[in-house]
């Protein structure tokens, strides 16, 4: 195939997925053979199906064979996304498509529009997101999710350098401005030609919704800030959560703790996530019910759970915000050194919620988790953060997503565990030290390992670790004296 049938090819399905029409044609043909050169004119591979995702990776092999893009991921991404542009319509349509969606069929409607527009034109990366590896495994506190994320490209050590020389622009503020809507895109900030967010009203302040590029579950979305303010919990936020499950009430959402250690990766910029996926934390029950005074109607209590969770359930929204507010006030001043619990020292605060909100039918359930981030001389990493026991697993902080029951590992564990799979089964490995211990306690703990089950024993495990990774990040341990300490701070409300 040539470079003019590969584009043809192309074009004919821009034209059939947009309101381009044929009459659009040579305009589109001129348009992207701008982009992606012409120098290679006989040598194209056939295309390997027509769908527009894979025709548009070939365009841009075909712009790296001309030297069109430099050959590395950012360069290869910004041109992507700018292809896919051609097949998504501007802000001002999206937007009013979603909502005569919203107004004419519903909510999830709305919601199924835009995620499939948002698949379509790549921007969700269903494809890379179709490698990660995932797989369940069952705990006493019912069957934990495990992610190996194996779907964002790692930078090549060009686009490294390339990003160590360039001046730091400022623009966009950082990823979740909505200056990224539509933005070309540069070596060391992400590709958004192709990206839209719907723009939406809370709590009389203006706030967008976009989905997330790398998806860690089914229909994970951002709700975004249109200003560049930091992230705080505050009423505001168990306004605007009761808010958004009101609007969208087939999502959850939640909110990263605002506190370094214990927050999420940007803490620069308010945002939420959410999305339509009932995880671990949503399943478990509540383990000790309490009642608050003044809030009988709340039905209240303490999920069994490796952290520190409140459940809060009720119909009438303002009490449910009131009764948030009054808990947070009072976690953030809350000390008990009996348990290590410390709301400040040297007048640095420790304390904050990670607030998740959900809908049971015509009620509104709130899990407020009780976080804090102190650190010590012991665990410098923090104190409820992984120990480094488990750090052979999970290192990383532990965030809104993980609070709820889905790991996020990193991808070097995919080839590790191979490697302890192997050791496991006493043939020649590779298994890094540091998985030495906890292999030989998999092989202590199961003499039925086989080479039929070895791989979905050490994935249990793995499942068995990320509950204690849970288990560290809880202020509140699981034993008599710190769940006896928690009711204690529940009694003090």
């Amino acid at each position: 195939m040539n470079y003019k049938e590969e584009i043809i090819h192309f074009v004919d399905q821009v034209i059939a997925q947009s309101h381009y029409e044929h009459m659009d044609l040579g305009y589109l043909f001129n348009q992207i053979l701008g982009l992606v050169g012409e120098e290679h004119a006989d040598d194209l591979a056939k295309a390997s199906d027509d769908q527009l995702i894979s025709l548009k990776d070939d365009l841009v092999e075909l712009a790296v064979q001309n030297q069109q893009i430099d050959d590395n991921q950012a360069a290869r991404d910004m041109l992507g996304a700018r292809l896919m542009n051609f097949i998504t319509p501007p802000p001002s349509e999206v937007n009013r498509t979603f909502w005569q969606h919203y107004e004419d069929q519903g909510p999830e409607a709305a919601t199924d529009y835009f995620y499939r527009l948002c698949q379509e034109n790549d921007y969700i990366k269903t494809k890379a997101i179709a490698k990660n590896i995932i797989f369940s495994s069952p705990t006493e506190y019912g069957d934990l999710e495990i992610t190996i994320n194996l779907s964002k490209p790692e930078k090549d050590p060009k686009q490294i350098a390339l990003a160590k020389k360039m001046p730091s622009s400022g623009y966009p503020l950082c990823q979740l401005c909505m200056e990224n809507e539509g933005y070309f895109g540069r070596v060391n900030h992400p590709a958004r030609s192709n990206h839209r967010i719907i723009r939406l009203n809370l709590a009389n302040e203006e706030w967008g919704f976009q989905y997330s590029p790398y998806a860690y579950f089914n229909e994970h979305c951002i709700f975004l800030d249109c200003a560049h303010e930091p992230m705080i919990i505050n009423r505001n936020t168990f306004i605007r959560l009761l808010t958004i499950i009101d609007r969208f009430p087939h999502y959850f959402v939640g909110s990263n703790a605002d506190l370094p250690i214990v927050g999420g990766s940007i803490l620069s910029h308010e945002h939420y996530q959410g999305g339509r996926h009932d995880f671990p934390m949503a399943k478990a029950p509540i383990e000790t019910e309490v009642s608050f005074k003044h809030f009988e109607e709340i039905q209240a209590g303490i999920v069994k759970w490796p952290m520190s969770v409140i459940r809060l359930t009720g119909a009438d929204k303002e009490k449910l915000i009131e009764l948030s507010a009054i808990i947070l006030d009072k976690w953030r001043h809350y000390s008990d050194e009996s348990v290590g619990v410390r709301a400040e020292t040297n007048g640095e605060p420790h304390h904050t919620i990670t607030p998740i909100a959900r809908r049971r039918g015509q009620l509104y359930e709130l899990d407020l988790v009780l976080r804090d981030n102190q650190t010590s001389e012991s665990y410098p990493l923090g104190i409820f953060h992984p120990h480094p026991d488990v750090q052979h697993i999970k290192k990383e902080n532990i965030g809104l997503i993980e609070v709820m029951g889905l790991a996020i590992l990193p991808p070097r564990l995919k080839p590790e565990l191979k490697e302890v799979v192997a050791y496991v089964l006493g043939r020649k490995n590779q298994m890094m030290d540091y998985h030495r211990d906890w292999a030989d306690q998999i092989k202590q703990c199961h003499p039925e390992l086989n080479a039929d089950n070895a791989e979905q024993i050490v994935n249990q495990e793995v499942g068995k670790v990320f509950g204690r990774v849970l288990e560290d990040a809880g202020v509140y341990k699981r034993d008599e004296k710190g769940q006896a300490a928690f009711l204690h701070f529940l009694q003090s409300i």
